[in-house]
């Protein structure tokens, strides 16, 4: 009953954070600039004028609120996994929110952040087996799985942030990225409806934010947005595909496919010139494609269709039947169409 239940609030949840986080947005774009908490531009940011920066708190609150309202309506998706997302997602959430406000030291922000993984991984969201092509699966034993835990949640939320350069591009990535997860909780013996649900509830939450988000950006969506994104794709993704024995737990890779790359690359890129990993510069993947000579549209077009199609990839690898592809794709187009709109009429 539960699960059918989920399965009608899918959809619902999704619009209900859209239709959320369209009307948060402005207040917050408002606040934000009367008290100053803008992104000014400097030699390694690409944008004019003083933009907004708390784009997060729209993107949380709206996905907060629209998770309440499906609990208040009796869809409630109850799991002990679900503490562990909804605790740790917040708390990524407070902890880009004060770096956006007043400035954090780097490292210190690494240590919270293996904290806040450290209190999920005892919630009971981990890595314990790895794929072994050559016989039985891999348990992993607790410290081994710890590590890798921590590696993924603290690696993938960062990798959010380090793509979020260019306007659009990072809310484009998130709501490929959770369609995708969601397809596949939906598609999956047994169906994983906690992980769909809060998969698109996310997905309504981000194209709000791109209504706003679009070039020209009104707002962007700061450490507060990238971290609790990236934390939830990191724990969706380890609560749903990964925790099987098979070659689809690698289907999490095809579909961050975009974002993992990126870190990858700039994190060696850095290693390789003696300085740190977190170091930034404006050599990332959509800095490469503008000094190509492409436009802001035109990069997050190229990127996002590598997302999609990484997507597709995963999800034939895991059987998702084509009508959840149709459905999904009519969704999300008739909404990126609103967004659209709603940029071109902006101010």
């Amino acid at each position: 009953m539960i699960s059918l239940k989920l399965s009608n609030a899918h959809i619902l949840g999704m619009i209900m954070a859209y239709l959320l986080g369209f009307f948060i947005m402005p207040f917050v774009i408002f606040f934000a600039k009367k008290n100053n908490l803008v992104d000014k531009p400097n030699e390694r940011k690409i944008h004019h004028g003083p933009i907004a920066r708390l784009g997060g708190i729209a993107i949380w609150s709206s996905f907060m609120i629209a998770f309440l309202l499906l609990v208040v309506l009796s869809y409630y998706p109850y799991g002990k996994l679900l503490s562990g997302i909804l605790l740790g997602g917040s708390l990524m959430f407070l902890l880009g929110l004060i770096d956006d406000i007043y400035g954090l030291n780097a490292k210190f922000k690494l240590m919270i952040q293996i904290a806040i993984a450290s209190i999920v991984f005892f919630l009971g969201i981990s890595v314990d087996t790895i794929y072994n092509p050559f016989g039985e699966p891999l348990h992993l034993g607790i410290v081994i799985s710890y590590i890798v835990t921590i590696l993924w949640v603290v690696g993938i939320s960062n990798a959010l942030n380090f793509i979020d350069g260019v306007d659009g591009l990072a809310g484009s990535i998130v709501t490929i990225s959770s369609v995708t997860l969601g397809l596949i909780a939906v598609a999956m013996t047994p169906t994983n409806a906690i992980s769909a649900l809060i998969a698109f509830i996310l997905a309504g939450s981000m194209l709000a934010f791109l209504t706003y988000n679009f070039h020209p950006a009104k707002i962007f969506m700061g450490d507060s947005g990238s971290l609790f994104a990236g934390f939830l794709l990191a724990t969706l993704s380890i609560t749903g595909v990964m925790k099987s024995p098979e070659l689809t737990m690698f289907v999490p890779f095809f579909i961050l496919s975009v974002p993992i790359i990126d870190i990858t690359f700039s994190s060696l890129r850095r290693i390789a010139k003696g300085v740190s990993p977190f170091t930034p510069d404006a050599e990332h993947l959509h800095h490469k494609l503008l000094h190509a000579g492409c436009t802001q549209n035109q990069t997050v077009l190229i990127l996002s269709t590598v997302a999609v199609i990484s997507g597709a990839i995963a999800s034939f690898i895991v059987g998702t039947p084509l009508k959840f592809f149709i459905y999904a794709i009519l969704i999300s187009v008739i909404m990126l169409l609103l967004s659209f709109m709603a940029s071109k009429n902006k101010d």
